[in-house]
């Protein structure tokens, strides 16, 4: 999480770390994305370019 703000920060690549990949990864297949803090929590989106013809 960032310290200052409460909002999640990509963590220097480190394979073995165990957890907190999951914005990595969401990082590595969106073409973009987004957090926004909500009264109780936060949204995060990501814009995912989908195959025309997955076959």
């Amino acid at each position: 999480m960032g310290q200052r703000s409460g909002l999640p920060d990509v963590a220097a690549s480190d394979p073995p770390r165990v957890g907190r990949h999951g914005l990595e990864i969401t990082l590595a297949v969106s073409r973009a994305y987004g957090v926004l803090r909500e009264p109780v929590g936060k949204r995060v989106t990501a814009v995912i370019a989908l195959a025309d013809d997955p076959g």
